[in-house]
């Protein structure tokens, strides 16, 4: 049996954190399409400039998008002028999806949307399961043996002292063969099924001239203990006698 669980879904609420923060029992279906949205949009727009996590987070009408990355400068541009071009575009399209699926009567409709775009820096790209997944992408398409490109991303993430385990695994026409396979290579430990380990997941493709070819990559970071004043304040039952 092969792995089937998201690594980071499984441990949503103990060591991982949502990417969508909002609560709207009535405008759910509207804001999950913009959710979308927003998320294509910038997968489109910032294509290859090392985006490693969209987090989005409303508050009656004020929107705020965070978006992390490698290369905050290339999606900043000089004085802010590309990002709020693109905030701009964004804006549009959201108040155009809103007229398209909107009842007239409906409040949101005719709201102003309020969006705030915020760019934070990945400082180690090398334990960002996304950006090591999106460096490994740009390798195959530049043509790169596979072997050498997983052994050589393997050997920099493991130099990195929070890493103790890495797998990377990629499937397609490896290196233009015939029939398509899967291959992986790993490093250190990799307790996926562990829930206290800090696992850190990403997925990107290859997009080359015989076909595609998918990567995923896993990075695990240790396991995180919680002190008795956490398991008070998750509502656990501490026990004294415990060692």
């Amino acid at each position: 049996m092969g792995q089937k669980i998201h690594p980071i879904a499984y441990r949503l609420g103990l060591n991982k954190d949502w990417q969508a923060n909002w609560f709207s029992p009535r405008m759910s279906a509207q804001f999950l399409r913009e959710d979308i949205l927003i998320r294509q949009k910038i997968g489109k727009t910032f294509a290859r400039k090392g985006i490693s996590a969209v987090i989005i987070d409303r508050s009656g009408s004020k929107t705020k998008i965070t978006i992390k990355t490698s290369k905050p400068g290339l999606l900043i541009g000089r004085g802010g002028t590309e990002i709020e071009k693109f905030r701009k575009d964004l804006t549009r399209e959201i108040e155009s999806l809103r007229k398209k699926y909107l009842a007239p009567n409906v409040k949101l409709r005719s709201a102003k949307n309020d969006i705030k775009i915020d760019v934070e820096e990945v400082k180690n790209i090398y334990l960002d399961a996304q950006i090591v997944a999106q460096d490994v992408a740009e390798q195959l398409e530049k043509r790169m043996p596979f072997r050498r490109a997983l052994k050589q991303t393997i050997q920099k993430v493991m130099q990195q002292k929070e890493a103790q385990g890495v797998r990377i695994r990629v499937s397609g026409r490896l290196d233009g063969a015939e029939m398509s396979r899967d291959e992986w290579l790993a490093d250190g430990k990799m307790p996926l099924q562990t829930l206290r380990s800090n696992i850190d997941y990403g997925q990107a493709t290859s997009y080359n001239s015989y076909g595609t070819v998918g990567v995923k990559t896993w990075i695990f970071k240790g396991e995180n203990f919680l002190t008795q004043e956490d398991e008070k304040s998750e509502g656990f039952k501490y026990n004294k006698n415990k060692k």
